[in-house]
């Protein structure tokens, strides 16, 4: 082995930039054979000694083959397991919320026992949390790089959790390192998503290692051999090995020669470095082939029938020769073709006896292996044994250790082996204690909470289909339904509102706990229809039956969907107020995050800009609380960014809206996040951008015209026009408009209308006579749909006020008092954008009535608030408008004094945390809001007294408030 690593200082110096550069992901590919290991190791040195001085913490985890078959967060508990030798269980406390351990518990058991008994998708996005927490505040101490070994091999958990870290890691200087063969990567492997999903992240970087050069082979054999090598030699070697450094040791003998012949085959040379070792060594190196790359020593003496004294001088040459190395209480192989080479080279017999005798060591003295992975193993090395039986059972027992340790692909894996084995095993039922229908059921779940509804949805119908043939209970009928229901309406599949209908009926009358519950169900996805009556009945009886059975979280469910059916923005309060005591009794994580969100969606269709901010705000503190801030709370982030559009805190929304569009969120919630996204963009002139949003949101709608969500489909054409007359297509923004006119009926149809009834006034006032929409005049058919809607709100209102301005300039008259009247409303609300798009029509409106100083007001008014926001096309039009009309932006003083560049220095970041500032919120809280580190926190606000030249932060606040750099927050 070379004691130099040749040819790879490029690449050690990519990863010092990311380092350096850190929170961010290094992704290293190369085939098998060509470093990976070797770079991080080399890297590792480096990091862990500079001048006896580390510069960063190391945690290094592998991923194993026997991931694939259902071993969960393999690398994850390496990782912790090394930890807690390092620092101490007491020491990982120190680093967790409230000190509490218990959350680990389900990825290495010295933690304690899980805090719930029920695994779900909350507890699993909690766990994903307090990894990432753990992480963190590691990093804040010291930088810390995180080493992902093999991900080739991991299992579907341990991806997750990995996407769940890179997405997330925004401020503690955290470096994760991934490795994986790209020539193991086939056309459906499932870490080929994963990668290029990260490698959209500008945090991402990639290193794709290369073979050698003839020359870095000549360095490589040099080093090996001390001494400067023949050039033919060089030649013959580099032909061999095609520049592949493990293949150049194993072809290099230690005379300086070629070793033996040339071996022809892959196979051949990789075997050749072991069939020179001694025969006993070769025998106990292909039992350690059958236990994967790591094996422990007292595994392998079980297995091997050797004591301790003699497997150790056995596998001695084995060490010597570079083939395996000691890695803690056991051993590795130096690399995982060898051990791949070893095991394929077993003749059938061989393999089956082999695995046999693995798994009968491990059943003899469960202690052999770690805890968590017995029945895994179990289930690998009897499958590999070709034993049905054992397999199967194994199998069921690894199914439920992976669901307790929330690693639900995983579960499913094993439960789909079950399946699989169930024919070849007769008395299948009495050894595992659960039907075929049972194992159905549970495979069903898992695939629901493993996000695999495609094969949820298969599994959910075979199970209906038993339970239908067998006459069994309409409870588990009912259940099945629903499970089916929900996972076909995360697809976008129709007839889910069926199954949830078919559920009810087939329930007994009776009030029950699950019928109270299969109700709220059906309330709560019907009223994604256009049968809101149905969805009001359903949310009644089930609210009914819940307070009858004292049931709060089915009541507080019922209660929400019911606000939900037809919101009023003007008069629901008291039904809002109703939900919020009912969830609070509740006290289910679920029920308050949800009460969150419906709340501030409320909040912002009021218009109450400011209070659907801090709800959402509030909410997104409630979800850390719970430990599921940057899963769960990704719909809040949504209603967050939704107010902070609306108020033309863009910079702050573009943040929160990426934040959650990096969580992967799923398709129901993708739409709103990328049509906020477009129209600030359009706002701002980036029309490329805002087409690429929109064409993302058109994709989702593509599949989801099944079922049409108000909110989703309305957005999305409002975004449409938006775009069309920004570029001034008119007639495509009328072809947008069209879809709307006819359907009527949607939920919440009134506030998600109105825009778009706007926009198509805008559309007409442009074309003239010759706006059509289906070859018929629009402004009409615009007009009808208008005076059909209700008005519910304040925001409504304003709305309305706007369209009816804007269909007059249609028919060629240009209302002063009609915008005065409609910037009035914005202005009340507080909305800049809109506000500044009306007092330019009012502008255009004063010019066209000879009121110059009207005119130069309004305009001025105008201009000062699109430089605020940044919005360019409206500047743009405002500075010519103003030059042909010889207006100037003299005169009076301004609504909002528009800054040249940047406020006072200050970069976006620095304004968000100086707004936080002024709301007199400590580093802490600002850190827990803007999901920062405290540390972090503190560098900005020095930065912000530096620019400013203040001393204090109540300085910083006082200059933030006489410069009116946000707005004044409403009592």
């Amino acid at each position: 082995m070379s004691p130099v690593l040749v040819g790879r200082s490029a690449e050690l110096g990519d990863l010092d930039e990311a380092l350096a550069a850190a929170p961010g992901a290094v992704l290293v590919g190369g085939e098998a054979g060509l470093g990976k290991t070797r770079l991080v190791r080399e890297f590792a040195r480096t990091v862990e000694d500079v001048d006896g001085t580390p510069r960063a913490r190391l945690l290094v985890g592998g991923c194993l083959e026997l991931g694939s078959d259902g071993l969960p967060f393999a690398p994850f508990t390496t990782v912790l397991r090394g930890l807690v030798r390092d620092i101490g269980i007491d020491g990982i406390a120190e680093l967790l919320p409230r000190g509490d351990t218990r959350g680990l518990a389900r990825l290495l058991p010295e933690f304690g026992e899980p805090e719930s008994d029920t695994p779900s998708g909350e507890e699993r996005a909690r766990l994903f949390e307090l990894v990432l927490t753990l992480l963190e505040r590691l990093a804040e101490r010291q930088p810390l790089v995180l080493v992902i070994e093999d991900a080739h091999w991991a299992d579907r958990s341990t991806r997750d959790l990995l996407a769940f870290l890179v997405r997330n890691t925004f401020s503690a200087p955290l470096l994760i390192v991934v490795t994986y063969r790209v020539d193991e990567l086939h056309r459906t492997h499932p870490l080929r998503p994963l990668l290029a999903e990260l490698d959209r992240s500008d945090k991402v970087r990639r290193i794709e290692l290369t073979r050698l050069s003839r020359a870095e082979v000549a360095e490589q054999a040099a080093r090996i051999l001390g001494t400067e090598p023949q050039p033919r030699l060089v030649d013959r070697i580099h032909a061999r090995s095609e520049g592949n450094p493990l293949f150049v040791e194993a072809l290099l003998d230690s005379d300086g020669t070629l070793a033996s012949e040339l071996p022809e085959s892959l196979r051949d040379l990789l075997l050749a470095g072991v069939q020179r070792l001694p025969e006993e060594t070769q025998d106990v190196l292909r039992d350690a082939s059958g236990g994967g790359t790591r094996i422990e020593h007292a595994l392998l003496a079980a297995v091997s029938g050797l004591d301790d004294t003699t497997l150790t001088r056995v596998l001695r040459p084995a060490v010597a020769a570079n083939v395996l190395v000691v890695d803690g209480d056991g051993y590795a192989f130096r690399h995982a073709l060898i051990r791949e080479a070893l095991h394929d080279d077993l003749l059938p017999g061989e393999h089956t006896r082999l695995h046999t005798r693995y798994a009968q060591a491990l059943e003899d003295d469960p202690g052999l292996v770690p805890p968590g992975r017995l029945w895994v193993e179990l289930s690998h090395h009897w499958n590999a044994a070709h034993d049905a039986t054992w397999a199967l059972v194994s199998s069921s027992r690894a199914a439920g250790d992976a669901h307790k340790a929330l690693a639900y692909a995983e579960s499913l894996a094993m439960l789909s082996r079950v399946l699989e084995l169930w024919e070849r095993v007769p008395d299948a039922a009495q050894r595992i204690g659960a039907d075929h229908t049972d194992v159905l059921e549970q495979a069903a779940a898992a695939a629901d909470l493993a996000g695999e509804y495609e094969i949820g949805i298969k599994l959910a119908t075979a199970a209906l289909r038993e339970v239908e043939e067998s006459g069994g209970p309409s409870t588990r009928r009912a259940a099945l339904l629903e499970l089916r229901g929900r996972m076909r309406h995360q697809m976008a599949r129709p007839g889910f509102v069926e199954d949830l209908r078919e559920a009810v009926r087939c329930l007994p009358a009776e009030p029950s706990v699950i019928r109270a519950r299969t109700l709220a169900t059906l309330a709560q996805y019907v009223r994604l229809t256009t049968d809101t009556q149905e969805a009001r009945s359903a949310a009644v009886e089930s609210m009914e039956i819940a307070r009858a059975l004292g049931d709060v979280i089915a009541e507080a469910d019922a209660l929400i969907t019911l606000f939900c059916v037809d919101i009023d923005y003007d008069g629901d309060e008291e039904m809002l107020a109703a939900a919020e005591e009912a969830a609070l009794r509740s006290g289910s994580h679920r029920v308050l995050l949800r009460l969150a969100v419906i709340k501030s969606h409320f909040l912002e269709g009021c218009g109450r800009h400011e209070e659907a901010v801090e709800v959402a705000r509030r909410g997104m503190e409630r979800a850390e609380d719970f430990g599921v801030a940057r899963t769960q709370g990704t719909f809040l982030g949504i209603n967050l960014a939704e107010p902070l559009v609306s108020l033309g805190r863009w910079d702050e929304a573009f943040a929160v809206l990426g934040q959650a569009l990096e969580q992967d969120p799923a398709i129901t919630i993708r739409t709103s996040l990328l049509v906020l996204l477009g129209e600030v963009a359009a706002a701002r002139g980036d029309l490329p951008a805002a087409q690429a949003w929109l064409d993302a949101s058109d994709e989702i709608m593509d599949l989801k015209m099944e079922w049409l969500k108000t909110q989703d489909y309305f957005a999305t054409l409002r975004l449409k026009a938006r775009l069309r007359i920004a570029a001034r297509r008119y007639e495509e923004a009328l072809e947008a408009v069209g879809p709307v006119i006819p359907t009527t009926g949607l939920p919440d149809d009134s506030r998600y209308a109105w825009p778009i009834m706007v926009l198509g006034a805008t559309a007409c006032a442009a074309l003239g006579d010759q706006a059509t929409i289906d070859g018929t005049p629009a402004l009409p058919q615009i007009e009808a749909r208008a005076a059909d809607l209700k008005v519910l709100g304040p925001a409504q209102e304003a709305h309305r006020l706007t369209f009816l301005a804007e269909a007059a300039r249609a028919r060629g008259v240009h209302d002063l008092a009609a915008w005065d009247t409609a910037a009035a409303a914005w202005e009340r609300l507080g909305e800049r954008y809109p506000l500044a798009t009306a007092l330019t029509r009012a502008g255009e409106a004063a010019i066209l009535d000879g009121d110059r100083d009207a005119a130069a007001d309004r305009l001025r008014r105008a201009a000062d608030l699109a430089d605020r926001l940044g919005a360019k096309p409206l500047s743009a039009h405002l500075d010519d408008l103003r030059r042909r009309a010889r207006l100037g932006r003299a005169a009076g003083p301004a609504t909002e004094p528009a800054p040249a560049g940047p406020p006072l220095g200050l970069t976006p970041r620095e304004l968000e945390v100086l707004r936080l500032v002024a709301d007199g919120q400590s580093n802490r809280e600002i850190a827990e809001v803007l999901f920062i580190s405290a540390k972090t926190a503190s560098v900005h606000v020095s930065n912000i007294l530096t620019k400013l030249e203040v001393a204090s932060r109540g300085e910083a606040a006082a200059t933030a408030h006489r410069l009116a750099l946000f707005p004044i927050r409403r009592a």
